[in-house]
């Protein structure tokens, strides 16, 4: 907290007025981060589309690998929540609810695909793709793994998952 007080240029006692504690301050930028997401990868990407539901599938998730501060400030962000969750319990009830958000968009997105695939095939699907966006991208941020490989990586994921799908 005093670290964060001195980053912001604003007295300790100001910060927990407002957080109340570190924990509030962690569901704070879980819900800032989510909302920014939410933005460019809404927005499908600046002058591009329309899009049939599997390329805005895939192009909605190659959002998250862009080499831009703002997505690479919130991958780093989601890692640190992520990490601080396994010491903080308090925090694993949003960053589940945060989680589970995503999942349901991506299972959304899947559906479009496959209309009558089951609802628990299209969420386990989601959970798979994001489970491995998560994992690409500490790869990515760390240096381990070039950002072109990681979109490659997201595009065949999402082809694979389409497939399995279908059958």
């Amino acid at each position: 907290m005093e670290e964060l007080a001195t980053e912001a240029g604003v007295s300790t006692a100001l910060i927990y007025y407002h957080f109340k504690d570190r924990a509030g301050v962690l569901r704070h930028t879980l819900e800032f981060i989510s909302e920014r997401a939410d933005r460019y990868t809404s927005d499908g990407g600046a002058g591009a589309g329309p899009y049939d539901a599997r390329e805005e599938l895939t192009q909605t998730l190659l959002l998250e690998f862009q080499d831009v501060p703002e997505v690479r400030e919130n991958s780093t962000a989601w890692g640190e929540l992520r990490a601080s969750a396994v010491f903080e319990p308090e925090l694993r009830g949003d960053l589940a609810r945060a989680t589970l958000a995503w999942i349901h968009d991506v299972a959304d997105l899947l559906s479009g695909i496959l209309p009558s695939a089951p609802a628990p095939a299209l969420t386990a699907s989601a959970e798979r793709l994001t489970g491995l966006l998560e994992g690409l991208s500490t790869r990515w941020l760390s240096g381990a793994l070039p950002l072109s490989h990681a979109r490659e990586l997201v595009r065949e994921a999402v082809s694979l998952e389409v497939e399995r799908l279908g059958r």
